[in-house]
């Protein structure tokens, strides 16, 4: 099955048309799709920063490859626009949060990466605290 991935940062037709897939049909695409969240501006981006962050913990394996990569303004934009939104999601990278937080580079600090992993970090301090 070819899925509808968007064709350029316009097409918010096909953008929406995978919001409607299974994890299981969208697992194999998720570097791709990810690929499509790299800058918040995007017309693609409004539509699957949330639909990315409902996902949750399934998605921590390719959001750790975002993690990992040497483009902070990614990392900044996916945090803030999905893991900020997903309690499962930041419990999952969690190790990653914590290394932002305490042990940023240069590049991270920066872009705002590190205090993006802190304001997640203490929205789950106080979401355990809240239960």
């Amino acid at each position: 099955m070819s899925l509808p991935l968007p064709r350029d940062k316009h097409d918010t037709r096909n953008a929406q048309a995978l919001t409607a897939l299974r994890w299981e049909e969208l697992r194999p695409a998720m570097p791709q799709i990810l690929e499509w969240v790299q800058d918040a501006n995007w017309p693609v981006a409004a539509i699957l920063l949330p639909f990315l962050a409902g996902i949750g913990p399934r998605l921590a394996p390719h959001i750790r490859t975002v993690l990992a990569s040497d483009d902070e303004q990614w990392k900044y934009i996916v945090l803030l626009g999905i893991v900020r939104h997903s309690s499962g999601l930041a419990a999952a990278v969690d190790g990653e949060l914590q290394r932002f937080a305490l042990a940023p580079t240069a590049a991270e600090l920066e872009e705002g990466v590190a205090e993006a992993a802190r304001d997640i970090l203490q929205c789950q301090i106080i979401t355990v605290a809240g239960q």
